[in-house]
């Protein structure tokens, strides 16, 4: 299945919270959408990875995904090497993405950044000829994405741009609610975490207000770029 869109995140809950009004926003236009999870965030304090892949799960048939993975990487311990680097290219290879969204460069969790490094070097290696990979004992044809864009997650990056996510903004919240064993649940005896205080989602929403209000509308997402943008008509622009 070729994807117009193949998103990577380093733990099941990342692109919901980072980029699913924008996941949402494309589906709805008719592209095809999917979500690759590196790792099954079995480190996390609370949960397992058995109920964050149900979780998971729940999240993407609300989304519509048209796909979702999880390459189990370890949670916490993987490298940027080749082992990892190749069965990241053999999954680009596969969906041929024409766009990749990816963690953020830099973040409070050491996973983002490292995911984030992770998928741009694996985008660019994937379109070498010369790296050879195999799928289902067949072989692949390279492949690389025009555009790698990174999400923004816990820790502010200045966007190089935003998308008006505001008609999405419930069903984003919906989205993020699934992953039930990670954010504030008031009946729930497990140890309250960064993430599961009351104040996290309020959190979300001022960040995606304060997004949406840089572009004049009211919920916003942003990104960052790897190369320069370019527009063939200034009325692209609002």
């Amino acid at each position: 299945m070729k994807l117009d869109i193949l998103v990577f995140a380093s733990h099941p809950d990342d692109a919901e919270l980072s980029c699913s009004g924008t996941i949402i926003s494309q589906i709805d236009k008719g592209n095809k959408v999917g979500i690759v999870d590196l790792t099954r965030g079995e480190l996390g304090t609370r949960g397992n990875s058995e109920l964050r892949a149900k979780e998971a799960e729940e999240a993407a048939m609300l989304m519509q995904l048209s796909v979702r993975e999880n390459l189990r990487f370890a949670d916490g311990f993987f490298e940027s090497d080749k082992a990892h680097l190749i069965e990241i290219i053999k999954v680009i290879r596969k969906y041929q993405p024409e766009i990749v969204l990816a963690n953020a460069i830099g973040d409070r969790h050491p996973d983002h950044g490292q995911g984030s490094s992770l998928i741009t070097r694996a985008c660019f290696l994937s379109g070498l000829a010369k790296i050879e990979t195999e799928l289902y004992g067949q072989s692949q044809t390279e492949w690389r994405p025009k555009q790698v864009y990174h999400y923004i997650q816990d820790r502010y990056i200045k966007p190089d741009f935003v998308i008006d996510i505001t008609p999405y903004w419930g069903k984003k919240v919906e989205v993020i609610k699934t992953f039930k064993s990670q954010f504030f649940d008031a009946d729930s005896k497990e140890p309250i975490t960064y993430i599961s205080s009351p104040d996290f989602i309020p959190f979300q929403e001022a960040r995606a207000m304060e997004m949406g209000h840089s572009i004049g509308v009211k919920y916003g997402e942003g990104f960052t770029k790897e190369k320069q943008l370019g527009v063939k008509d200034l009325f692209d622009l609002f």
